[in-house]
């Protein structure tokens, strides 16, 4: 897909990703930028940025097991249960760009990192109450599978905690 860039985030890409983020945030966790920067410089594995021909279409943010300064209830139940792992943090397309391939083309991305680095389970988690049913039927579709649930956020959320198995 030539017609896509994947790069790492840069601080001039900040606000976009919390406009992008903020605009989407009844899927994802609330992000403001002090979180921004400590994703960027000192908890995510992988900040990128994905232009479609030179506009911003997306963004991801990774992690690896083992991020004593995240306190995300869904990471940490994967670093209960797996020794080694890269965490989907948050995957956003942005408004426009949605049902062009770039998810497909950023999880190839990122499977393909994961491999290059030792890792053998990429893992994330995907609302079920409230029901994100692309989330759901995408992540299927990229060979993730369903191993186990929870509540979070003082029980307002239900979550499906997915691996793909590389």
């Amino acid at each position: 897909m030539e017609r896509l860039e994947i790069r790492q985030a840069v601080p001039a890409d900040y606000d976009w990703i919390l406009d992008v983020n903020e605009k989407n945030v009844e899927v994802l966790a609330p992000m403001d930028m002090d979180k921004l920067k400590l994703f960027a410089e000192k908890m995510a594995d992988m900040l990128l940025v994905i232009e479609e021909e030179g506009e911003k279409a997306a963004f991801l943010i990774a992690l690896r097991e083992g991020c004593s300064l995240y306190d995300s209830e869904n990471y940490r139940w994967f670093c209960d249960k797996y020794e080694k792992f890269l965490y989907i943090d948050r995957i956003v397309i942005a408004e426009g760009f949605r049902g062009r391939g770039i998810g497909r083309e950023i999880y190839r991305y990122v499977f393909d990192y994961a491999r290059a680095n030792g890792v053998s389970f990429v893992t994330a988690e995907i609302d079920t109450i409230p029901y994100n049913g692309p989330s759901l039927k995408f992540h299927e579709a990229m060979g993730f599978r369903e191993v186990g649930t929870q509540y979070v956020r003082n029980g307002a959320v239900r979550v499906s905690l997915q691996e793909a198995a590389l």
